[in-house]
């Protein structure tokens, strides 16, 4: 409720702000319910919005560039904010009582933020903070504000969490303990919200190409292999690519086999993580294709280092949008060779492939429930879920254009 009633709060330096768009007849029916809830739960409501205004302050706290990967102080404003015993940590599993009877201790409440935050690398800086709860955690969170809507996020994970349900009411899915892993994703307006720090796990391009001066595990094991920025190069200067990325193959060999080596030193918990590896990329890849999901690439993609399954992170490209792109993907779903060289020798054959089909056949039976949830998604007035208008049209002419192109050298091919 108050997410949607804080529908038109984006800040005025956003530059995607007119791509947001606001629902104001939710809006104001939120802002009702609200104000009749506060009623006969005014302690709750007042609060809860407290909370939710020191979270998107922190969000869309401005920093400076030489903050990126350094610790910041938080302002007093945001720091001086405690004891909210009526709120839950917003991040923090919380059981569904169907009595709806939560007693006193039946659930980490916010007891307040760390003084301090990590600034982040990337456009809009996230910021990583401690929320401290009641039982005595302290929650990682990342505060995020920017030109993706955090809505689409929590939506998704709606969606895998009720694909994850179907799974494990399925005897060969649950057999298999196929699922995909989802974290908490909660906005407090169309650009700003937190979520859940998903702890001890490390993303994919980070392991396999670390920094310049490690080189990850390429540059540990790909004794003699053209670097990562070599690769990148030759790219970008040869005109025919596909040359170009056969050449690369043969120089920068896949290594991700080497991260269960390296982890799991027992034969037999090397081949448990291995095999929980490829059941969880399979259950992902197969969902991530009905849904059209697109921008996995390998900062994109997390891999426990205790599980060793795969996390999905930054959803926003879904729908098949990234067909939009300037550089189109066609691909259903990231299935490269390093991600295929974590399978061992066996690749997408066996084990990959017969979780692929149990995932699909289970949610082919239950396609209707699917699709009930993707309509809403679809009929929702979130309107970066859609191609707009100037998009398709640029799209119909670039089109418009191939094909004639086409035809012209058709017909100077005939004469």
């Amino acid at each position: 409720l108050l997410a949607l009633a804080n529908g038109d709060r984006i800040k005025d330096k956003q530059r995607s702000r007119n791509s947001f768009v606001v629902d104001m007849d939710k809006k104001l029916a939120a802002e009702n319910l609200l104000e009749e809830l506060s009623s006969y739960h005014g302690a709750i409501i007042r609060q809860m919005k407290q909370m939710v205004d020191v979270y998107i302050k922190l969000a869309e706290l401005e920093t400076r560039r030489e903050d990126t990967n350094k610790r910041i102080q938080l302002p007093r404003e945001i720091r001086c904010l405690r004891q909210l015993e009526l709120v839950p940590v917003v991040t923090a599993t919380v059981p569904i009582d169907c009595t709806c009877q939560y007693n006193e201790g039946s659930f980490p409440y916010f007891k307040g933020l760390a003084e301090s935050v990590m600034v982040m690398n990337g456009i809009n800086a996230p910021k990583v903070v401690e929320c401290f709860g009641s039982d005595g955690h302290k929650y990682r969170q990342l505060a995020k504000s920017g030109n993706d809507d955090l809505r689409q996020d929590a939506v998704m994970e709606q969606f895998f969490g009720l694909v994850n349900t179907f799974l494990r009411n399925h005897r060969d899915t649950w057999k298999r303990r196929l699922g995909v892993r989802t974290y908490k994703v909660v906005p407090f307006t169309p650009s700003a919200g937190i979520l859940e720090w998903v702890d001890g796990t490390v993303p994919l391009g980070d392991y396999l190409i670390g920094s310049t001066r490690n080189g990850g595990a390429h540059g540990r094991y790909g004794i003699g292999d053209w670097s990562f920025l070599k690769c990148r190069e030759h790219m970008s200067n040869v005109k025919d690519k596909r040359i170009a990325f056969q050449e690369v193959c043969e120089n920068f060999r896949p290594v991700l086999h080497y991260f269960f080596l390296e982890r799991f030193l027992q034969p037999a918990y090397w081949f448990e993580k291995r095999l929980a590896y490829t059941r969880s990329v399979a259950a992902s890849s197969m969902v991530g294709y009905i849904v059209g999901l697109g921008d996995r690439h390998a900062m994109n993609i997390l891999i426990d280092q205790a599980t060793a399954e795969v996390v999905h992170i930054d959803l926003g490209v879904a729908f098949e949008q990234g067909l939009m792109l300037k550089t189109p993907e066609r691909v259903p779903f990231r299935l490269t060779r390093d991600i295929i060289d974590g399978m061992g020798v066996t690749g997408v054959e066996g084990v990959f492939r017969r979780c692929c089909e149990k995932t699909l056949s289970v949610m082919r039976t239950n396609k209707e429930a699917l699709l009930t949830i993707v309509e809403v998604f679809i009929h929702d007035p979130l309107y970066k879920w859609a191609l707009s208008p100037l998009k398709a049209l640029q799209r119909q002419k670039a089109w418009k254009a191939q094909k004639m192109n086409t035809k012209g050298t058709r017909m100077l091919n005939v004469h």
